[in-house]
């Protein structure tokens, strides 16, 4: 395939970033990683790479454009950083203040912001799913275990409170076992809930995962995702099985996803829209 163009990749951790090289480069892209400072190291990736500060945008820009990058790409895992403990240079006081003002408004008015900060500088925002179609997750079952009629209810309920706190912009996931609330996901992140479902009495932990986008969220980052950690986790809170919407969630290390989902008893599934 030709050359199409070269991505400038803003790298967090976790196994999406290197997904998105293999596949970007498979496809034709160039790639210039940003790893992000506390996050993620140039020497974590195949590709191009340096480091930058969580509010370097000055320099991140000048950079991609000196690299001739035509996109950006966000992905990876990253926190929220403590705002006061940053140490701008002058030049760049008035955009943190500005990043700051949007984090006030919650997780996504953040992502918007940065998301709109290289889209004013004229490069195209490209979706880890557009590139890394094959790791989205599909509709029904991905292992052997399948969710049962006595799990759907808890399904509709951990996916209805799922919405109710990603229209608030707290978080992406709930956990709910025969009707009752355990869990719903906040800024610790899913794998840190599983934590705290696991620490509660036997007799009342387990039932089901669910994770989807937010209402309006800006899809093109932070798309759920889950991996072996989160079925590891997810075992030792008892739990039953993870749903998650096809189509608008990522699974990576599917194979291992699989066998331990298998080896644990629970399933992973893919629910459509309507379900």
């Amino acid at each position: 395939m030709g050359q199409i163009g070269k991505i400038g990749l803003i790298a967090g951790g976790g196994s999406l970033p290197h997904e998105v090289i293999k596949d970007a480069q498979a496809q034709g892209y160039k790639v210039f990683v940003a790893a992000l400072k506390s996050f993620a190291e140039p020497s974590d990736f195949t590709a191009d790479a340096d480091t930058f500060g969580f509010v370097e945008f000055r320099a991140l820009i000048k950079r991609f454009k000196q690299e001739k990058c035509t996109h950006v790409t966000f992905a990876g895992n990253v926190s929220r950083p403590d705002f006061s403990a940053i140490k701008p240079s002058i030049r760049d006081l008035p955009l943190l203040a500005k990043v700051a003002a949007a984090a006030a408004k919650g997780d996504d008015g953040l992502l918007k912001f940065m998301v709109s900060l290289f889209e004013k500088e004229g490069f195209e925002i490209l979706a880890p799913q557009d590139i890394c179609a094959a790791s989205l997750i599909e509709v029904g079952p991905l292992g052997k275990v399948k969710p049962t009629a006595a799990h759907l209810k808890d399904i509709e309920k951990a996916m209805n409170i799922a919405v109710l706190i990603g229209s608030a912009d707290i978080g992406q996931g709930a956990v709910v076992n025969k009707g009752l609330v355990l869990a719903v996901e906040a800024q610790e992140g899913t794998d840190k809930m599983l934590g705290r479902v696991a620490e509660l009495p036997k007799a009342v932990r387990g039932g089901v995962l669910a994770k989807c986008l937010k209402p309006d969220q800006e899809s093109r980052v932070d798309m759920p995702t889950i991996g072996p950690a989160t079925i590891e986790m997810a075992a030792k809170a008892n739990m039953d099985g993870i749903v998650l919407v096809a189509g608008k969630a990522f699974v990576m290390n599917r194979s291992e996803v699989r066998a331990l989902a298998d080896k644990y008893g629970l399933f992973v599934y893919g629910a459509t829209p309507d379900d």
